[in-house]
């Protein structure tokens, strides 16, 4: 299968890689790919097709999404990869957006800079979700000023 290369997505400090689902006979390259953007965090919002083991073992922590807030509040600026299956159209690019949008951004802004970098990213399902999405603001809180901040 001819997978996209992982692209990267800036915002404010938040970074993020969106990459494909890989198999185990794939990880250690993936993990490589994933070393070399500075990543030590990969969300999995899809099936698992591989043991996350060898990656941790790299120092990679693999997660889920309710445990982005205290990722980006405990390490700012670090690099976030995010995989679905194919990271195109599916999850993956979704959740980038929603973490834009729970930053501030206008949904049709999250969409329009994560298809810059990510063409054919979301399907008219996936668009009907993220224009009817309500932020809650979660990805912000204020730092040790007072000042407001969004959690990068």
């Amino acid at each position: 299968m001819n997978r996209p290369a992982p692209v990267e997505i800036s915002y404010e400090c938040m970074r993020f890689l969106i990459t494909h689902n890989p198999t185990n006979s794939q990880l250690a390259k993936f993990t490589e790919e994933l070393k070399s953007f500075g990543v030590q965090t990969l969300v999995r919002v899809c099936e698992s097709t591989y043991d996350k083991a060898p990656v941790e073992k790299e120092g990679i922590e693999v997660l889920w999404l309710n445990l982005l807030k205290c990722k980006f509040k405990d390490e700012p600026g670090c690099c976030i990869a995010v995989h679905c299956v194919a990271g195109l159209g599916r999850r993956a690019p979704v959740l980038v957006a929603i973490a834009l949008i729970e930053c501030g951004m206008m949904y049709e802004d999250a969409v329009q800079f994560i298809r810059q970098k990510r063409r054919g990213a979301f399907n008219a399902k996936q668009l009907t979700y993220l224009e009817k999405y309500k932020p809650k603001m979660r990805l912000r809180f204020k730092d040790t000023n007072g000042q407001n901040c969004c959690i990068q």
